[in-house]
């Protein structure tokens, strides 16, 4: 947890989330943090302390409309049209909870981890279902080898920053108040570069192109979310890199529709099936071939079940179920035989082989007097 975490992603909820979601998410962390529940454990309580500050800020429409144009500068400077001692004491709020409380000894901040990344990857239901093994190519920052990440060129170092004097902060009187803030030229550090590394010009890291490894689950859906720890950003100067995150979209499928791990398809009968029974095979995406009995006088939307046809359960046991949806289809196209024989067919019928039709035209007789 750094100075820098976005409040939103502190509390869970998105940008646009409103009071009560805003609320409801305060309430659930707030809970699960909460000192009493977490004796003894400071960084339990630290987190607390961090999300009632993150929603002090964002449940107060002025503060949160500071905050969404400024950041954390709004602080940390006065900024967002509010008056400076609102501003001021919740930067204290934050400078306590993510300066101090995680920051190194003497005032210095703590060098700031990299930035997580993401990858979007685009897989079929096929690979979905039975997972698989793939390859992936990234730009991605990583530690510079010519200065080992310190940004300094080899045979040099650093010196203490003159503009802080080592502290890493810097003070400035704003009307009757004094904010403390990161020293805006050793950027919290305190101390600078003597002469900049020339690969990374003092950066601590190059862009590169890598190829990593990357192992998908059996049972993924559109929206599993993959970490590869540490294969994200590298952190400016030697800091510990970001973590890298795979998000997984699952293709539309030709033939099934998915929802959790069950498994929909809709098949087609002919009518004579429909009414006299038999039965169709399903294939599943494991291979397996199901054979599904189809009840005489079965109608249109009609859904069957199979058990375990479905989609595996994501790092547990077993499958869901597939789910067969019956379409009866009309004919179209009759030989003359065929249609002498539903001619005949027509000839004998009473009513009573269509029971919902012939109550459904009762009704009609009934609503309209007929």
């Amino acid at each position: 947890m750094s100075s820098e975490t976005d409040l939103y992603e502190l509390l869970g909820v998105s940008r646009d989330a409103d009071a009560a979601t805003l609320k409801s998410a305060y309430r659930k962390q707030a809970m699960a943090n909460h000192p009493d529940r977490n004796p003894g454990n400071a960084e339990a309580e630290a987190r607390f302390k961090a999300v009632n500050a993150a929603y002090e800020v964002l449940k107060d429409p002025q503060k949160r409309s500071a905050y969404d144009r400024y950041g954390h500068a709004a602080f940390q400077q006065g900024m967002g049209g509010g008056g400076p001692q609102d501003f001021a004491d919740i930067g204290d709020i934050f400078e306590t909870i993510f300066g101090s409380a995680f920051s190194g000894a003497g005032g210095q901040q703590r060098a700031r981890r990299g930035a997580d990344l993401r990858y979007d990857m685009e897989i079929g239901l096929e690979d979905a279902f039975h997972g698989k093994s793939t390859q992936i190519e990234v730009e991605i920052s990583q530690t510079c080898d010519t200065c080992s990440g310190s940004g300094a060129e080899p045979g040099t170092g650093t010196r203490g920053c003159q503009l802080c004097n080592g502290f890493g902060k810097v003070r400035a009187k704003q009307g009757f108040f004094v904010v403390e803030r990161p020293c805006p030229n050793c950027h919290g550090r305190g101390e600078v570069i003597e002469t900049p590394c020339h690969s990374c010009r003092g950066e601590g890291r190059v862009d590169v192109e890598q190829k990593l490894d990357v192992e998908i689950p059996p049972g993924v859906d559109t929206g599993t979310r993959i970490r590869l720890s540490g294969k994200g950003e590298a952190g400016p100067r030697g800091a510990p890199p970001g973590d890298l995150y795979i998000f997984v979209h699952v293709r539309r499928h030709t033939v099934f529709e998915r929802e959790g791990t069950t498994l929909l398809t809709r098949v087609p009968i002919s009518f004579t099936k429909a009414a006299l029974g038999g039965c169709v095979e399903i294939p599943d995406l494991g291979g397996d071939t199901h054979s599904v009995d189809i009840p005489a006088g079965i109608q249109s939307g009609k859904q069957l079940r199979v058990r375990g046809g479905g989609m595996p359960v994501l790092q547990g046991r077993g499958r869901g179920d597939l789910i067969v949806e019956v379409t009866v289809e009309t004919p179209t196209k009759l030989s003359r035989e065929q249609r002498e024989i539903l001619e005949r067919f027509r000839e004998t019928e009473t009513g009573d082989e269509c029971p919902e039709s012939r109550g459904f035209f009762e009704r009609i007789k009934e609503a309209f007097g007929a």
